[in-house]
């Protein structure tokens, strides 16, 4: 299945808030994630406010879109785009650009 990783940026002065909010994701939003093909999606995020994001989704395009189309979408993105810097009027969502992936090692480790 096709990874997907993208960065943005978390503002400083919100970073204990985003850990918050994200150790207590809306039941809803988590059956919208799933439901839109949005498989081992992670967040990881530095102590600078740099933020990684990772799925595996069969076509983000298709998942972005399934996203959209979700009224918890809307509420969840509508919260949370104060927390974000240089979306230049976009919401977090729609910041999400993929990263070229440049190397993959697939498969247990070699024995030794």
């Amino acid at each position: 299945m096709p990874r997907v990783c993208f960065l943005l940026r978390v503002r400083r002065d919100r970073i204990e808030e985003y850990r918050t909010r994200h150790a207590h994701v809306w039941p809803e939003m988590l059956d919208a994630l799933s439901a839109a093909r949005w498989h081992n999606y992670s967040l990881f995020l530095r102590e600078d406010g740099l933020l990684v994001g990772y799925l595996e989704t069969d076509d983000f395009a298709a998942a972005q879109a399934a996203m959209a189309a979700t009224d918890v979408n809307a509420r969840w993105q509508a919260e949370m785009a104060g927390f974000f810097e240089v979306l230049d009027g976009r919401g977090p969502d729609e910041g999400m650009r993929p990263l070229t992936e440049v190397f993959h090692l697939a498969g247990p480790p070699p024995a030794r």
